[in-house]
């Protein structure tokens, strides 16, 4: 049996769907070492992200760097990601709430490689991590760390931030309660805390026509389409994925 094979059946084993491919990363990462490969596989069956494990993951096909303790990209904000660059003009400005690793921003950067793409994160390892994915990243809490100057000046805003309800934490998979930090995902006692604070944030910095892109769930997007409205967006779209689950929501700020 090849190292392959046995590696993949003891993930398998331990329940990882994607047993072959996590398999063949850590074989990767250990490159030949049979005592690093065994410390990574044990730091796996532990339920530690994959990304931390091998220091990297795949997003929107592009290798991002992921350090221990930050906020690992999800395939789910895939759709979302790909329609914000659709709507970031060439030589536009983006701004990317709660950065992480600063996969979307670098998606938005090498879908536009002109524009001015700027992360935000309040977790100093985020900032670090997006930055050595060639992210400009600035630490603080949403908006706080931008220039004023960006007011009314940002063509694209996108925030995969914080949205499950409180109650509903405990419901997350194993590995996300166990290693990642609650501030990444714990959004109040309707998830909508944050949202809320990114769309009041959102009308302030983007000029007329320009777009806000928020992930969202549940239904959550029945709230925050009103709020929007009342905001002053016009053209709310909520965003589903092939399957037809909820992914999103878009808002235009009035012209």
């Amino acid at each position: 049996m090849s190292d392959l094979e046995s590696v993949s059946e003891r993930l398998s084993a331990a329940g990882f769907l994607a047993a072959d491919e996590e398999a063949s990363e850590l074989l990767q990462c250990s490159n030949g070492d049979p005592v690093d490969l065994e410390s990574r596989i044990k730091r796996r069956l532990q339920g530690e992200p994959l990304a931390w494990i091998t220091g990297f993951t795949t997003f929107c096909g592009m290798k991002i760097r992921v350090d221990s303790g930050v906020y690992v990209p999800r395939w789910q904000s895939q759709p979302l990601t790909r329609r914000a660059a659709k709507r970031l003009p060439q030589r536009g400005v983006a701004v990317d709430l709660c950065t992480g690793s600063g996969a979307i921003a670098r998606t938005l950067l090498a879908e536009k490689p002109s524009a001015h793409v700027t992360g935000t994160d309040i977790d100093e390892r985020a900032v670090s991590c997006a930055r050595s994915n060639g992210v400009e990243a600035l630490c603080g809490d949403l908006f706080t760390p931008l220039s004023l100057d960006l007011e009314g000046r940002v063509d694209v805003i996108i925030g995969v931030v914080p949205y499950v309800p409180t109650q509903s934490m405990p419901l997350l998979p194993r590995d996300t309660l166990e290693f990642e930090s609650p501030l990444s995902y714990d959004g109040g006692s309707e998830g909508l805390d944050v949202l809320r604070r990114v769309l009041e944030g959102s009308h302030r910095f983007l000029r007329p026509g320009g777009s806000v892109f928020v992930e969202v769930g549940g239904q959550q997007a029945v709230v925050l389409q009103d709020d929007l409205l009342r905001l002053g967006f016009e053209d709310v779209v909520v965003l589903f994925d092939d399957d037809g689950d909820l992914r999103g929501l878009e808002g235009r700020r009035t012209a």
